[in-house]
C-alpha cells in the first residue's frame, strides 16, 4: 500500500528523495547517492527513480550532470518564474489581471519588508545603490527605460537584510513582471522621471530611518505602471 501524508496526499518517490536529502544532511552542490543506491534505499525501481529525478531536476532541486552524477541543486525560483510568465500570457483576454496581480505582489513584498529595510539601512551610506539611482535618473532624462538598474536596486536593498528567500522572491516577481509586460502589449510607463525619483526617495528615507517616507516612496514608484494598466 502506498504511503500517504497526514492530508491524504500520496507520497511519491520524488518526496522520498527530498526526505533523503534532508535526512542525509546534503547541501546544494553535494553529490546524491547513485541511481542503484537510491533504488536500494527507497525500495523502488530504476524507472521510478529516473522519473523522480527528472521531476526534481525541472524544479532545480537536483542538478543532473551527465557522466558525473546527480547533485543537490541550487533550488532557484526559475521554475516559478517560467510558470507565472506562462500563466500571465496564456489567457490575457481583454484585461490585464495577471500583470496587475504581479504588480500587487511586488508592492506587497516591498511594503511588507519596509520596516526591516529601514532598520537595516538607517544611518548608513550605500554608494552602490546611490549609483543605481543616478543611472536611472540619467536614463530617464534621456527617455530610456532602466529595467536592469531597477531590478538591481530592489534586490540590493533586500540584500542588506541577509534574507536570501525574500531577495529571490522579489527578483522572481520582477522577472515575471518584465517578461509579461511586452507580451501583453502594455506601453511602458511614460513617467520615467517619477519612477527614477521614487527610487532615490526610497534610498534617502531608508538611510534616514523614516519608514513612513519609505512606504510613500514605494507607492510613488508603482504609480506609473498602475496608471499604464488602468489606461489599457
Amino acid at each position: 500500500m502506498a504511503e500517504t501524508t497526514e492530508t491524504g496526499r500520496k507520497v511519491t518517490t520524488s518526496d522520498r528523495i527530498k526526505d533523503l536529502i534532508l535526512s542525509d544532511g546534503l547541501r546544494p552542490g553535494d553529490l546524491l547517492p547513485t541511481e542503484g543506491e537510491l533504488c536500494t534505499r527507497l525500495g523502488v525501481s530504476r524507472s521510478n527513480v529516473r522519473e523522480a529525478i527528472r521531476k526534481l531536476s525541472t524544479l532545480d532541486i537536483v542538478d543532473v550532470r551527465h557522466g558525473h552524477g546527480t547533485y543537490v541543486g541550487e533550488m532557484t525560483l526559475d521554475a516559478l518564474v517560467e510558470a507565472l510568465v506562462f500563466r500571465g500570457v496564456l489567457s490575457p483576454g481583454d484585461d490585464l489581471d495577471a500583470l496587475r496581480d504581479v504588480v500587487e505582489v511586488r508592492k506587497a513584498l516591498d511594503h511588507g519588508m519596509s520596516e526591516q529595510i529601514v532598520d537595516a539601512l538607517k544611518g548608513t551610506e550605500n554608494s552602490e545603490l546611490k549609483a543605481l539611482v543616478d543611472e536611472m535618473t540619467a536614463l530617464a532624462a534621456a527617455g530610456k527605460t532602466f529595467p536592469q538598474q531597477d531590478r538591481a536596486f530592489h534586490t540590493g536593498l533586500l540584500a542588506k537584510l541577509g534574507n536570501s528567500l525574500v531577495g529571490q522572491l522579489v527578483a522572481a516577481f520582477w522577472d515575471v513582471h518584465t517578461a509579461v509586460l511586452p507580451k501583453l502589449n502594455v506601453a511602458v510607463a511614460s513617467d520615467l522621471e517619477q519612477t527614477a525619483q521614487a527610487h532615490g526617495l526610497m534610498l534617502e528615507a531608508a538611510e534616514s530611518g523614516d519608514a513612513e517616507a519609505f512606504r510613500a516612496a514605494i507607492t510613488a514608484h508603482y504609480e506609473p505602471i498602475m496608471r499604464a494598466l488602468e489606461q489599457k
